[in-house]
């Protein structure tokens, strides 16, 4: 099996899968966010022999819960249709939530697909009672997921 590198990238490196996978490769949807360009964001890839197949992009973002801990927001979460359910994913949420730790992030949170929420599930997140929602984006169903994270060594 072909080992995944996960590593920071621009964000417009992520905007086809986000498109591809997000908005049904719909070349009117937007893909783009306005804090993409923020020396605050993170945007993380995640390729297989060069290929980006997993995309996650972070933003400094007050959760709408547990407002005094330092937070991000989790948004354009995708991975490939052909290795979904591969768990790398999982590999690329890993990466990403170590390298917040360390710049002193204290919890995530994300608007999931209700799709997804079985991996949010598995991989430690929580959902939110009360925050199901239709995405004003895709009018799909979401629920607000949290995840604490551990205190930096």
């Amino acid at each position: 099996m072909t080992e995944l590198v996960v590593k920071p990238v621009e964000a417009s490196v992520l905007y086809e899968l986000r498109r591809r996978v997000l908005r049904s490769n719909d070349p009117n949807q937007r893909v783009d966010d306005p804090r993409d360009a923020d020396d605050t964001a993170l945007h993380f890839g995640g390729f297989l022999s060069g290929r980006l197949v997993v995309s996650a992009s972070f933003y400094p973002s007050e959760a709408p819960m547990s407002t005094e801990l330092v937070s991000y927001q989790l948004r354009y979460m995708a991975t490939d249709f052909d290795v979904q359910g591969s768990g790398y994913g999982a590999q690329v949420l890993a990466v990403a939530s170590a390298e917040l730790v360390a710049r002193g992030a204290q919890q995530l949170w994300a608007n999931a697909r209700d799709t997804a929420l079985g991996f949010y599930l598995a991989t430690g997140w929580s959902t939110v009672e009360g925050s199901e929602h239709l995405s004003p984006y895709t009018q799909l169903p979401h629920t607000v997921i949290l995840k604490k994270l551990p205190p930096a060594n």
